[in-house]
């Protein structure tokens, strides 16, 4: 595809970039990103790929917009209260971006709707704070070999990692957490979470999935990234491959 003039000066500082460039920013443009969840990470998330000019954002979230929400999730405000997260995502996106179309999808992620939400996508972004979808969105997409980054935050920490299970050298999500889906989730509601960190990680999360389209730096695949907010530390380390492992393994 060929850039406006327009988009030439939107995207001016991507594509000046040598390792993303007009190619870079043109796969951007005709990429498709499903996001599971509107919420803490979602926000930066939803707002940096669309400032990008990711081509079409596939958005899923049953929720709606409470007043506790605002302490963090920064893509509403206090007349949003009451109304639809993706809705309201949706015409955030359009007042951010023209160029970015964005397929709403209210309600909960089920076995049932996790093909048709991955259907065509380039990559998923899994921000969800329910144990029991992160593996429904893992599962479904090592066996569609889409590109898996996945983000979480509890309290002070944050944890990024992104999952191509399919390669011969990379771990799958599974591998990393394990198979039980009776692992209790830890909500924000009951044990806190500082509002910023869900920028920081919804932050790095956009900026992984950018990578994984344009192909920019260092591959991250297989790596896992943890950000401890009381000491300011990031630290990254490899996660291995487990032979044993029901999805990925053998």
């Amino acid at each position: 595809m060929m850039l406006s003039d327009d988009q030439l000066e939107r995207y001016a500082r991507h594509i000046v970039l040598k390792e993303i460039g007009g190619d870079g920013q043109r796969k951007l443009l005709e990429s498709t990103v499903a996001v599971v969840g509107a919420g803490g990470i979602g926000s930066p998330l939803i707002q940096y790929l669309a400032a990008a000019g990711i081509g079409r954002l596939r958005i899923i979230d049953d929720d709606s917009v409470a007043l506790s929400n605002l302490q963090r999730q920064t893509l509403f405000g206090t007349d949003d209260i009451g109304a639809l997260k993706v809705a309201r995502a949706s015409r955030a996106v359009a007042r951010l971006n023209p160029d970015v179309a964005v397929e709403m999808l209210p309600e909960r992620l089920t076995e049932t709707a996790v093909g048709r939400f991955l259907d065509g996508a380039d990559a998923v972004v899994d921000g969800s704070d329910n144990f029991a979808t992160r593996l429904l969105v893992a599962d479904e997409s090592h066996n569609r070999r889409t590109p898996l980054i996945s983000a979480a935050i509890g309290q002070f920490e944050g944890q990024l990692g992104l999952f191509r299970g399919w390669e011969a050298d990379k771990p799958c999500y599974r591998c990393f957490v394990g198979s039980s889906p009776g692992r209790p989730d830890a909500s924000c509601a009951d044990q806190g979470v500082l509002g910023a960190l869900a920028g920081v990680m919804g932050s790095l999360a956009a900026m992984e999935t950018i990578r994984q389209i344009t192909g920019f730096g260092e591959d991250s695949a297989g790596k896992l990234l943890l950000f401890d907010a009381l000491s300011l530390r990031f630290r990254s380390f490899a996660l291995p491959k487990d032979p044993g492992c029901p999805s990925c393994g053998g």
